[in-house]
């Protein structure tokens, strides 16, 4: 079939911005570097909603696709304060609130998320009935106080323990403490590593996984996450995580801790040629980069230090260097999949036993993340890494996503998000839920010009 493009990248206008409210409005062109430096620039002392996926990517898209990150405002299309567009009939779209306004900055509009009458900007995201040519959102203001904790625990039993305590922060400090991760050590390990074996389609086996481990000191699993406020109430916070975690065989760094603050003034301390020289100290270098690269991003400064997991079966992963990576450009074979999962201790530990034991069939690494999004829900981020030059792993790949989505949905584990292929398999057009979808689709898109596979199930 012949399509047209819509390429909306050229839109990259910050149209409107309230230092005094931390409200901004941006095109879809936006990126999180570019309003990353726009807010540098200014001395503004707001934070972008970053993601891993880097500093090149649109804010915009990743609010519409409902997407999440680590900072104060966890969920970002609930940052997101009124949406204009169009209608793929042509008409456009405005709020009611604004359609009233007789004023002329129309600030109320940017203010309140829900409008008045049904809320149609709902419609916008995940879906194919329109285009959105700006959104405004509300950003986190920077706090004065500020430390991100990463909790190592040695043991894969420890992972019962932690998830009650890591529910009850998220219930006793919401609002202070943002999402929290629990990362298992094949996830670390993308990061911090090279593939032990290269080019070949298959797993770690368990004694290069301990190799590996040993060798970057990355323990069975992390809980990463980050605590905003005033100094007195990050201190005080702080002591009770750590009270919290105390109950566990673990070992807990932050941030804004001695060992940290004295390990880096130390390797600056150090020539540059002694510190690429010797072992011990290019690896504590190496990882402080990334420690501090993890921070960051809490701190809503974008980088691509999780990028580099999407090289981990590319064939020429050692000719990228750290501030080139660029998946889609270089041809990094990648999938997700991506449930939401129960906040119980023995339904995580299913999650887990079965990514563990399906991933492997197909030569897929279960590199697993655990996101808290709120206290009762979890997101999972499981990336299906592959060469994408290897029909044969291009073939495990899929098959690895199917088993998961469809063994995992018998176990209650569904998917937040799924690309265009799983629409069309997954989602059942005559269901109640997609006739209703499909009749706004007629409605908004009588023609059928937007997007047709997009959320459409045929």
């Amino acid at each position: 079939k012949n399509i047209i493009l819509l390429d909306l990248g050229l839109l990259n206008n910050i149209k409107y911005f309230d230092p005094d409210l931390g409200l901004v409005t941006i095109e879809p062109g936006v990126t999180q570097q570019q309003l990353s430096d726009f807010l540098h620039n200014h001395d503004y002392p707001y934070m972008v909603p970053v993601t891993g996926a880097g500093p090149e990517c649109s804010i915009l898209a990743n609010a519409l696709e409902r997407g999440y990150g680590i900072t104060p405002h966890t969920d970002h299309f609930g940052a997101v304060t009124s949406i204009q567009g169009y209608w793929a009939n042509g008409t456009p779209y405005h709020s009611a609130i604004d359609e009233l306004d007789q004023s002329t900055e129309k600030h109320v509009n940017k203010t309140y998320k829900w409008g008045l009458g049904p809320y149609l900007e709902g419609l916008f995201t995940q879906s194919n009935l329109g285009i959105v040519s700006q959104i405004t959102l509300r950003l986190a203001i920077r706090k004065p106080g500020f430390s991100s904790f990463f909790i190592q625990l040695n043991n894969d039993k420890n992972l019962e323990q932690v998830v009650p305590i890591v529910k009850k922060i998220l219930q006793d400090y919401d609002g202070i403490v943002g999402a929290i991760n629990i990362m298992d050590q094949r996830r670390l390990l993308s990061m911090l590593s090279k593939n032990p074996d290269k080019n070949n389609h298959i797993v770690m086996s368990e004694d290069q996984i301990k190799a590996l481990a040993s060798n970057l000191k990355v323990p069975c699993w992390t809980v990463v996450g980050s605590i905003y406020g005033s100094k007195g109430v990050v201190k005080s916070v702080k002591k009770e995580i750590s009270k919290l975690f105390n109950v566990v065989p673990c070992r807990q760094v932050y941030s804004d801790g001695f060992p940290i603050i004295a390990a880096n003034k130390i390797m600056a301390a150090l020539p540059t040629w002694l510190v690429k020289n010797i072992n011990i100290l290019s690896k504590l270098s190496k990882q402080l980069a990334a420690f501090q690269q993890g921070k960051d991003i809490m701190l809503g400064i974008p980088n691509k230090v999780a990028l580099k997991l999407a090289y981990w079966r590319h064939q020429d992963a050692e000719k990228f260097t750290s501030n080139s990576l660029s998946p889609g450009s270089d041809k990094c074979g990648l999938l997700w999949y991506a449930p939401l999962i129960s906040m119980k201790v023995e339904v995580i530990r299913e999650f887990v036993s079965f990514v563990r034991t399906t991933c492997p069939k197909y030569n897929i690494e279960p590199f697993i993340t655990l996101t808290n999004l709120q206290h009762d829900c979890i997101d999972s981020t499981i990336p299906i890494v592959f060469d994408s030059k290897n029909p044969k792993a291009i073939n495990d790949a899929h098959q690895c996503l199917e088993v998961l989505t469809k063994e995992g949905l018998k176990r209650g584990f569904v998917p937040y998000r799924i690309n265009i292929d799983q629409q069309q398999w997954l989602l059942d057009k005559d269901s109640d839920f997609w006739q209703t979808v499909s009749l706004l689709k007629k409605s908004l898109d009588p023609n059928n010009i937007l997007s047709i596979s997009r959320y459409n199930p045929r």
